[in-house]
């Protein structure tokens, strides 16, 4: 099963109890305080573009990528309502935001940016050291000089004492889900098990019935790592660890912190071109 298909649909209705404007400001003041306070900025696993627009609202040039087509498609039809808006501020971007299919493992620019964002856990999807030194190297091989690299993580913490073996469940009018956790800590890996419900509006009209609902299930699998072993892989692909923090403040990661933000910093790479 592939994760983000069906759920896509019902994404941002059960995730508006996320302070976007919040999570974006806290960014922004990070980008601004490490020196990108304008610029090209890439979204990696920028989902149905939540942050993605919020930085192009406050005048950052966005290129958004994901992996699921479909959560694309909802960022897109996002951008496209941008054009329909009459308050847009002088500096808004939205309308242009690029939006590319990609896996952030192979990820391809056309060319280097001021920074790389990644925000919601998405680097938690990341199940492999190696392969999350693979991302850590594409982000170095595409940033300008000394560009920043500015993204979050569940913490180890989280998934063992908030996540673990429990379920979540939501029920609203056009559409449920339930949600299954399974922590192993050996490996490391949370287990989800997703089964969203979906209102079926269109078949309800053809049959003259109500509650008429379409499931589709999913799972998921996201990798803890420890702050130690994040900096350990960002020196491994050649960047320069530079902050944590514990999630929206200053304040350092802690044991008890549930999601950390971490800033890496591009090293200047012989036989790399720089635009500047």
């Amino acid at each position: 099963m592939q994760a983000y298909t069906g759920f896509a649909q019902v994404y941002d209705a059960f995730m508006d109890n996320i302070p976007y404007d919040d999570w974006a400001e806290y960014l922004h003041q990070l980008l601004k305080e490490y020196g990108v306070e304008e610029g090209l900025v890439a979204d990696l696993g920028c989902g149905t573009g939540s942050i993605t627009e919020r930085l192009a609202k406050a005048g950052y040039d966005m290129i958004g990528i994901d992996n699921s087509e479909e959560m694309l498609s909802i960022a897109m039809e996002k951008k496209a309502d941008v054009f329909d808006e009459e308050d847009k501020a002088p500096n808004d971007r939205r309308e242009n935001i690029l939006y590319l299919l990609q896996d952030m493992r192979e990820f391809e620019l056309y060319g280097t940016v001021d920074a790389v964002v990644s925000i919601c856990d998405s680097m938690n999807y990341i199940m492999s050291e190696d392969d999350l030194v693979k991302v850590f190297r594409l982000v170095n091989n595409y940033l300008e000089k000394q560009g920043v690299f500015i993204f979050d993580m569940n913490t180890p913490y989280k998934y063992e004492t908030l996540l673990a073996n429990n379920t979540i469940a939501e029920n609203r009018k056009d559409a449920s889900f339930i949600w299954d956790n399974y922590y192993f800590k050996e490996e490391g890996v949370n287990e989800y098990n997703l089964s969203i419900y979906v209102r079926d509006t269109e078949l309800e009209e053809e049959l003259g019935e109500q509650d008429i609902f379409k499931r589709f299930d999913e799972m998921h699998y996201q990798k803890a790592y420890s702050l130690d072993t994040v900096k350990r892989l960002i020196e491994k692909a050649g960047m320069e660890f530079v902050a944590a923090y514990d999630a929206f403040t200053k304040e350092p990661v802690s044991e008890t912190s549930e999601r950390m933000y971490i800033v890496a910093r591009e090293k200047t790479q012989a036989n790399k071109y720089y635009s500047e």
